[in-house]
C-alpha cells in the first residue's frame, strides 16, 4: 500500500552497481515505497546485490525477469506491474544515485499543486557537463515560479522548450502520477537512443500540469548499465542515429500544427542524417564496410537521407579545389 512504486531496470555486467542505488533508494527521507526491480535477462543477477539489505528492506523490492527488451521494454514491464495502490511511479536508472530528499520533494510539490508529472534537476558535475539545472531555465524562458524552497517552477510551453535542448530532464529525477503511468508507455523499439525523449514529450503531452524542481534529484553514476555509451566508431552507432531519427520523426507528427517546433525537430533530423553519414564514411577510411543494409533500411523510410549524402558529397569535393 506504498504511495510511491520506484521502476528500477536492470542490466549490469559490473557487481555492486545496483547495491550503490539501492542504498540511496532506502536512505531516502520520505520512506513510503515499494521497489519493482525489471530484471532484462542481466548477465549479473540481482539476487547478490541484494544480499546486504535488511529483512524489512527486501521485502519491499519485486524483482521481475523477462527476457531481454532494451530500456524502454524493461521499464514498461516495471510499469505494466505497478500496484494498484500506488498513486506515483519514480524511475531511477542501476548506476544511478539519489539524493535523501528526492522522493520527498516530489511528494510535497506534487500534491501540493496537483501535478502529474515532475523532474528534479540532475546533480551538476564535470563528467557530465551538458546538463544544466532546472534554474537556468529561467533566464531564456518564460516560467511560473511556484515555490522558492526549493525552487519549484512551470514552463508554460515546456514541450517547445524540451524540443529546443532536453538537456535539463533525466529519467531518474523523474515522478509521474497514475493517469500518466497507466497511459503512457515508452517506444520499446528504440534501444540504443531517444525512447526516453519521446516518453518525455508524450508524459509533457498527457499532463495536466508539469513542475520543475531545481533541487538535484540524482547524480549520475559511473556503472555500465541498461544503456550503453557509444561513440561514432562503434557499430551500434548508426543504428544509435536511426532510432534517434525514428523517434524525432514521431515527434514530427505530435507537433504537425506547430511549425516552431517542427524547426526545431527538423534542424535535430539533419544532424542524426550527417552524423550517420559521416560514421560510414569513417569506417570506409578504416577500411571496414558500411552497414548497407541498415542505409537502405533508413533510404527508404527518409529520402532525404540521400540527399544529404549528396550535399556532404559535394562540399567535401568542394574543399578539396585548389
Amino acid at each position: 500500500m506504498a504511495t510511491f512504486t520506484v521502476v528500477i531496470p536492470f542490466f549490469q555486467k559490473e557487481p555492486g552497481i545496483l547495491a550503490r542505488a539501492l542504498d540511496t533508494v532506502f536512505g531516502q527521507t520520505y520512506q513510503d515505497f515499494d521497489v519493482i526491480i525489471v530484471d532484462d535477462e542481466s548477465p549479473l543477477s540481482p539476487d547478490a546485490e541484494l544480499a546486504a539489505l535488511a529483512e524489512g528492506e527486501r521485502s519491499r523490492i519485486t524483482i521481475i525477469r523477462r527476457a531481454n527488451a532494451g530500456p524502454g521494454g524493461a521499464r514498461n514491464t516495471g510499469l505494466d506491474n505497478v500496484p494498484a495502490s500506488t498513486r506515483f511511479v519514480a524511475f531511477l536508472d542501476s548506476d544511478d544515485l539519489w539524493m535523501p530528499d528526492h522522493l520527498k520533494n516530489a511528494h510535497d510539490s506534487m500534491t501540493r499543486f496537483g501535478a502529474d508529472c515532475y523532474w528534479a534537476s540532475m546533480q551538476a558535475s564535470d563528467e557530465f557537463y551538458y546538463h544544466f539545472g532546472v534554474a537556468k531555465l529561467q533566464e531564456t524562458e518564460t516560467v511560473v515560479r511556484l515555490s522558492d524552497t526549493p525552487l519549484v517552477i512551470e514552463v508554460p510551453d515546456l514541450a517547445g522548450v524540451m524540443l529546443k535542448n532536453w538537456s535539463f530532464l533525466h529519467l531518474s529525477c523523474m515522478v509521474i502520477s497514475r493517469p500518466i503511468f497507466e497511459t503512457v508507455r515508452f517506444d520499446a523499439g528504440l534501444r540504443l537512443a531517444a525512447e526516453d525523449v519521446l516518453f518525455f514529450c508524450d508524459c509533457i503531452l498527457a499532463s495536466k500540469r508539469t513542475l520543475l524542481c531545481d533541487e538535484a534529484g540524482a547524480e549520475r553514476g559511473k556503472g555500465l548499465n541498461i544503456f550503453h555509451s557509444i561513440d561514432n566508431q562503434s557499430p551500434e552507432f548508426l543504428r544509435q542515429q536511426f532510432n534517434t531519427w525514428v523517434a524525432l520523426d514521431t515527434l514530427e507528427d505530435r507537433f504537425a500544427e506547430r511549425p516552431q517546433d517542427i524547426a526545431s525537430i527538423t534542424s535535430y533530423k539533419n544532424t542524426a542524417r550527417r552524423q550517420a553519414l559521416w560514421s560510414q564514411a569513417g569506417r570506409l577510411r578504416r577500411r571496414l564496410a558500411p552497414d548497407l543494409r541498415l542505409l537502405a533500411q533508413w533510404a527508404w523510410r527518409d529520402p532525404a537521407i540521400l540527399r544529404t549524402a549528396i550535399e556532404l558529397g559535394t562540399g567535401k569535393l568542394a574543399r578539396k579545389r585548389p
